[in-house]
């Protein structure tokens, strides 16, 4: 899928709202607990925000020729997507975060689809909540092959994030 048009981010602020674990300035962001320059809208120090996550962030939604459809834009699809990023025996592996308590079916279904197409491992993390609210732990699920689901399972119940 060729992009004619830059995407733009706004009105989204997934990122920022807490789906995606990071620490902005000493403040950590998750699930439940938003960057506090987040608006909602927008970000109220978007000019002194760090390179790092914030300018280094990768959306999988915004980033040039992007193989998500228009409708996969974070706030409307529910979920954000991370490519490449990290590896597993050479193959890029996909992480698609949930802009809520979890994936929407629709959304779940066309990242399994792609990655079976091109042959691109997923983890795919649902939103813990408790009495709630939501909790900074996130439910990991591994697709892709028997192998890979194993070993990042295995990993995961050693306590590494992979995704970091």
């Amino acid at each position: 899928m060729k992009q004619l048009l830059k995407r733009q981010c706004q009105p989204c602020t997934a990122c920022c709202d807490g789906w995606v674990q990071m620490n902005i300035k000493g403040a950590d962001v998750y699930p439940g607990c938003p960057c506090p320059h987040s608006t909602g809208k927008g970000c109220n120090d978007y000019a002194n925000r760090p390179i790092d996550p914030c300018d280094n962030f990768n959306c999988g939604w915004i980033i040039p020729n992007s193989p998500l459809p228009d409708w996969m834009k974070p706030n409307e699809a529910k979920v954000m997507v991370l490519f490449n990023k990290f590896q597993w025996r050479g193959v890029p592996v996909d992480v698609a975060i949930p802009v809520g308590k979890r994936i929407p079916p629709r959304a779940l279904n066309w990242l399994k689809q792609f990655a079976e197409q091109h042959g691109r491992p997923l983890v795919y993390l649902e939103q813990e909540v408790v009495d709630g609210k939501f909790q900074k732990d996130q439910q990991a699920i591994a697709y892709g092959p028997p192998d890979f689901q194993r070993e990042v399972m295995a990993q995961i119940a050693q306590g590494k994030r992979l995704w970091v």
